[in-house]
């Protein structure tokens, strides 16, 4: 049916109850601020069972260190580590040597970037989950750190440091809430010098080193325009993607005039091609995958990219000059996933990354020049045992279009009774993937039982574009049935001995509105379900979410003024008559993406249903939990709520 005749009922409701869909009393804007302390302490997370606290802090303890940046030697690798609880840096003086803590505190704080001559670190730091990170340096060999910008309410963000040290570019919404300008910062005088003010949001792609810069300037979710800003002129000449919305990811090729772009731009699939003079000429061939993404050395050596087929991650080279195939190293073979990190400067070290479904993920560094293949850094796993991990099975289940929608299938060596309860976990995004590989978070549920599966439904990169735009703006009411038909297929699937199993849904933001959708407009598909950072009501969150974020999520949802009708269709807090299973909402106080309002109000219109709900707020995180204490709590009160009503495991 068209969409504009499915719509019609609706329209003359609209007429009649302007206020359909969103609650009596609105809220305004995001963070803590936005809503009263005493709110947030009266659903502060309550402590969780003993026993079932310990089996998620050990699953918490499993952590594969980040891949991390060589210094410009080979000599040392500067990475991130959550082993304290909050992600923090360290250093290595050498392959698995005993690693050096360089900052510390209860603010996750990340490495971005290595001065070119190794003795000088570039750090992010960002406080509550804001997402308002802060840039500092800090010598490599640790010692206080130094700030270049870290303002309330402000993001600003690393682009890049200049050849000879003496600039660092960085990236702001400090002039307007909606708008990035970019800046350069000398390292000796303390002082930010602005280069690009005009309004859009600006991001360094690539630089040459005459002080040009390829300026990416996104326009929607996926879409940017692509420019050259010249430090002679002090002006802006449009390169890339002016004339109409489209998908590009670029950089300088080692030619003059060149640029390495990747794009679905000359077919179904996204391909990694060379622009020259206003044509794009493809590298990668006509794949029926996604070129999932490449990097380039500043160097201008190699071209790393990644392909994703089906969902795994596979690895390539290419020469950046001849663009003819390099051969990799020899990694370790089974693979879920394979991928490149950062490489030197001058391109002779680059680090790898290699995850199966039974390890966490394990980093190398490769040096070109002499061939050697060093791992450096070794994940860590106390008391677990990681080769009893369920490995993902690809399956598919039909849509009442007769569509195969794809998800990865996690199953517990047993049931006792059978059959085993079910969990269905939607991905976030909108434009993201269920990938199968290493999950803690998955295995603790099929530890618990669970069947635990991750559906890919329409609107899920990594299929091609007509299956990643086929739930743009009012699209999506043509599609979000893929949501139901998981349940409808799940229940048959797994089913034993003559009996159905029970069926929950999670998921994390936009996941978690889908599981806030499962259960409202589909209520009966599923028989509990645990929503994390969800959006309750599009319009709402629209109206309250960043203004950076609103700008890159209107053309994914839909217009406020031009779609208001579709986005309150397909808002839960429309069908909270319908509400007939228990609920869970969990939520970041902080969240700029997601306002904590949007979890309020879904609770408090859910509670007048008479249907069991709960409502957790935290008050010190954001978009998800960052700190480990937190994670423990967030992942072990779904898997308890989940427990409780798919189980019949007693609340405790």
């Amino acid at each position: 049916m068209p969409v504009s005749r499915r719509l019609a009922p609706l329209a003359a409701l609209l007429l009649a109850l302007p206020a359909l869909g969103e609650p009596q009393t609105a809220y305004k804007g995001h963070g803590a601020d936005s809503v009263p302390a005493e709110v947030i302490a009266r659903y502060a997370p309550k402590p969780l069972p003993p026993d079932l606290a310990r089996r998620i802090q050990s699953m918490m303890d499993v952590r594969a260190p980040g891949m991390g940046i060589v210094s410009p030697d080979g000599s040392k690798l500067f990475f991130g580590w959550s082993v304290t609880g909050t992600a923090q840096v360290w250093r290595l003086d050498g392959p698995n040597t005993f690693p050096v803590q360089l900052t510390g505190g209860e603010d996750r704080t990340t490495i971005v970037d290595v001065f070119p001559d190794g003795k000088t670190l570039v750090l992010q730091r960002d406080r509550k989950g804001e997402e308002n990170p802060g840039l500092y340096l800090m010598p490599a060999a640790g010692g206080p750190l130094t700030p270049i910008q870290h303002l309330p309410g402000i993001q600003t963000f690393h682009q890049f440091v200049s050849a000879d040290g003496r600039w660092v570019y960085f990236a702001s919404n400090d002039v307007k809430p909606d708008s990035y300008a970019v800046y350069r910062w000398n390292v000796e005088t303390r002082q930010k010098e602005a280069l690009v003010t005009e309004p859009g949001l600006w991001s360094v792609s690539d630089h040459r080193s005459d002080g040009t810069l390829l300026l990416a300037k996104w326009t929607g979710s996926l879409t940017s325009e692509y420019w050259e800003w010249s430090p002679a002129t002090r002006k802006l000449t449009p390169l890339l993607g002016q004339d109409s919305p489209e998908e590009y990811t670029a950089v300088y090729g080692a030619a003059p005039g060149q640029l390495l772009v990747l794009t679905p731009k000359l077919g179904e699939f996204r391909r990694l091609c060379r622009w020259e003079k206003g044509t794009l000429t493809p590298l990668t061939g006509d794949l029926t995958w996604d070129v999932s993404g490449f990097s380039l050395d500043e160097a201008k050596s190699r071209v790393l990219y990644t392909v994703n087929e089906a969902g795994y991650t596979k690895l390539f080279a290419l020469d950046a000059k001849t663009f003819q195939p390099v051969h990799l190293p020899k990694l370790p073979e089974g693979a879920d996933h394979v991928y490149a990190g950062a490489s030197t400067r001058d391109g002779r070290f680059t680090t790898f990354g290699v995850e199966t479904a039974t390890a966490p993920r394990t980093s190398y560094v490769y040096d070109w020049q002499s061939g050697a293949l060093t791992r450096w850094v070794v994940p860590s796993a106390p008391e677990i045992d990681t080769t009893t991990f369920a490995a993902a099975t690809l399956e598919h289940y039909p849509a009442r279009d007769g569509t195969k929608v794809p998800a990865f299938v996690r199953r517990p060596k047993s049931c006792d009774p059978a059959p085993c309860p079910v969990v269905v976990e939607f991905h976030g995004g909108p434009e993201g993937q269920a990938q199968p590989g290493f999950s803690t978070w998955a295995q603790v549920f099929v530890d618990a039982g669970f069947v635990f599966v991750e559906p890919n439904v329409r609107g899920s990169d990594g299929y091609g574009r007509t299956w990643l735009d086929a739930d743009n703006g009012r699209k999506r009411l043509d599609v979000w049935t893929d949501i139901e038909d998981a349940a409808t297929w799940a229940r048959k699937a797994f089913a034993a001995n003559g009996k159905e199993p029970k069926v929950g849904v999670t998921g994390g933001s936009y996941g978690g509105y889908s599981t806030l959708v499962a259960m409202t407009k589909f209520a009966g598909a599923y028989d509990a379900g645990a929503s994390i950072v969800g959006i309750s009501n599009l319009l709402t969150f629209l109206e309250n979410t960043a203004p950076y974020r609103r700008i890159l999520r209107t053309t994914e949802y839909g217009d406020p003024a031009k779609d208001r009708e579709a986005l309150l269709e397909l808002s839960a807090t429309t069908h909270l008559g319908k509400l007939k299973a228990p609920l869970q909402i969990q939520q970041g106080a902080t969240d700029p993406r997601v306002p904590v309002g949007e979890a309020i109000q879904m609770y408090e219109a859910a509670t007048k249903t008479g249907v069991p709900t709960e409502l957790i707020v935290y008050a010190d995180e954001g978009h998800g939990a960052g700190k480990r204490d937190n994670q423990v709590l967030m992942l072990g009160h779904a898997l308890r709520f989940l427990e409780t009503h798919l189980k019949g495991v007693p609340a405790k």
